[in-house]
């Protein structure tokens, strides 16, 4: 790193801080689904609604997502581990054997994620060795109450919260 902060204790520390596992989705130029991974998703506005997610530059996935102009953030369930790893990598055929739905902008949306976003790209700015995308909400959905998939120092895992459990049997989600 250009101010003396090795690399690997940069990671190790900031693998400190646990993140959402969330599939960014859209369609590719064949129409074939694209798709990546990230753990920067976030909100970024309630007015208007905005969203945003980090993407490596060198990503094959990226300008696919921004030559189409939209995205679907799918986050995922703490069931889905084999997909985040199966989306996280390189390749054509990530998904080969995937069950998804098209969302109401055409973005992929995998069946038995926790919630999806469906957003057009409202800006992607160059920051770093990464782009941020920032998505205009379009439409969206959540599937309470599941556990969300996470990752933490170099693993996955997923959060389990009894308060938030006995909300969602409150409130009948």
């Amino acid at each position: 790193m250009g101010n003396g902060i090795d690399d690997r204790y940069f990671r190790d520390v900031l693998g400190n801080v646990p993140t959402s596992v969330v599939a960014v989705t859209a369609p590719g130029p064949d129409e074939l689904p694209a798709g990546m991974i990230v753990g920067s998703f976030t909100s970024v506005s309630l007015d208007p609604p905005l969203v945003s997610f980090l993407a490596d530059r060198s990503s094959s996935t990226l300008p696919k997502i921004l030559d189409g102009g939209q995205f679907c953030a799918n986050a995922l369930a703490s069931d889905q581990e084999p997909l985040s790893r199966r989306l996280a990598v390189r390749g054509p055929h990530k998904f080969d054997g995937v069950a998804w739905q098209r969302s109401p902008l055409g973005n992929p949306v995998l069946d038995g994620v926790l919630a999806w976003i469906d957003c057009t790209i409202d800006r992607a700015v160059d920051i770093g060795d990464h782009v941020l995308v920032v998505g205009a909400v379009q439409d969206l959905r959540a599937f309470p109450p599941r556990n969300p998939l996470l990752f933490f120092r170099g693993g996955y895992g997923d959060y389990f919260s009894t308060t938030a459990q006995l909300l969602d049997r409150l409130v009948d989600w």
